[in-house]
């Protein structure tokens, strides 16, 4: 049962609206502050990669139920550049736009489960889930 809303993310307000929805989703959810606070940082970097990286794209906010619990699924994708090495953006502290480098092993950390799928000059999907306790 995946309960789905989507914002496009074209300029920086579109941001701040996942960020918001994302965490409106996860009160709705009964979250505690604490991973209503990790899901809005990685739905942060998420939409801000998108932003900075491929110039648009969009991120889907989820409410998804498997195996007997409650989660809230973010998919952030784009038509972009795509990543050439992921390994190397999975390194802590990399960092192409100057940033602190948090980024993708940063959201990797904040959630439960992680995924990217990247193809040079056609884009990449990013999904990560957090799990209610």
């Amino acid at each position: 049962m995946d309960v789905q809303s989507c914002v496009k993310i074209l300029n920086e307000w579109d941001i701040v609206a996942v960020r918001q929805l994302g965490r409106n989703v996860a009160k709705e959810l009964n979250f505690g502050t604490v991973d209503q606070a990790r899901i809005t940082t990685a739905i942060s970097e998420l939409a801000r990669n998108i932003f900075l990286y491929a110039g648009q794209g969009q991120v889907h906010i989820e409410k998804v139920y498997e195996h007997g619990k409650w989660g809230l699924r973010i998919i952030a994708e784009d038509n972009g550049p795509g990543i050439q090495d992921i390994r190397k953006v999975m390194e802590d502290g990399f960092s192409t736009s100057g940033g602190l480098g948090a980024g993708l092993p940063g959201v990797k950390r904040l959630m439960d489960d992680f995924d990217i799928e990247s193809t040079p000059n056609k884009g990449t999907v990013v999904t990560a889930t957090k799990w209610l306790r």
